[in-house]
């Protein structure tokens, strides 16, 4: 029983298990004990439940789809650019281009905002390019450091070169291919960025709906248990989609040692 206490000790799965309700009960009691004390910290499980009610009278559905649908586009069309630029950063002539991308990522997401508002009149697609950008600069930092380990490395080049690999061939064997799985778990890792910033992305179109509109509108309402009920909601849906990104990794590359 001591060994949950020190440090790289293996326990069993049903230690494990233990160990995660053990925490989930702790949170539920600080939850209980906050919520009814003199402070009220937190809302209370019946004004949570409430707001999941009221929610969902309000078509939560709809709300929903509209935010899944705004991530999809920017997974789908950040994934698309950054791949372009992080497979051809290995042709010096590109590779600073995709280094320059990478380190506006300490841009903030009102400077990046701002410039595209400049360009794009449409709220809707500005969301999207909010995002793509945004998602983007993330993205492929990630994959540059990938790129960067195999050409420091170099075994697999060289593994390429005796096979008589031209230079474009390595490039789709080693990099391309032999990485693919490595996209995977950087868009499940970057996703999470984007999900993160949907509240605000989506008060730049309120017309649109979405959670991030419905968390802000009950955060000015001063709704604390709508607003716990939606933060629970949009966790819930990031879990999951973590999840289903983590499963379709392992099965479609089920031999990789990420």
């Amino acid at each position: 029983m001591l060994g949950i206490l020190k440090p790289f000790e293996k326990v069993s799965k049903s230690t494990e298990r233990t160990i995660q309700l053990g925490w989930f009960t702790v949170l539920i009691l600080f939850w209980f004990g906050f919520s009814f004390s003199q402070t009220h910290l937190f809302p209370t499980p019946g004004q949570v439940l409430n707001g999941f009610s009221t929610l969902w009278s309000e078509g939560l559905v709809v709300h929903i789809g509209s935010s899944l649908i705004l991530c999809g586009q920017a997974v789908l069309w950040s994934v698309f650019i950054s791949l372009i630029f992080c497979y051809l950063s290995p042709l010096p002539i590109l590779k600073p281009i995709a280094s320059t991308i990478s380190k506006f990522r300490y841009l903030p997401l009102a400077g990046i905002a701002f410039y595209l508002s400049i360009m794009i009149n449409d709220a809707r697609t500005l969301q999207v390019w909010v995002l793509v950008v945004f998602m983007s600069t993330f993205f492929i930092t990630s994959i540059l450091s990938v790129i960067s380990g195999i050409l420091e490395e170099e075994i697999e080049l060289d593994h390429a070169r005796t096979l008589g690999c031209t230079r474009w061939e390595t490039l789709w064997e080693v990099i391309i291919k032999g990485r693919a799985d490595y996209v995977i778990e950087s868009v499940r890792q970057n996703l999470a960025i984007v999900w993160m910033m949907l509240i605000s992305v989506e008060s730049i179109l309120a017309a649109a709906g979405g959670l991030g509109f419905l968390i802000k509108n009950s955060d000015k309402l001063g709704n604390q248990g709508r607003v716990i009920a939606l933060q629970m909601i949009i966790l819930a849906i990031g879990i999951s989609l973590d999840f289903f990104l983590t499963y379709a990794r392992k099965l479609i590359f089920r031999f990789s040692k990420i």
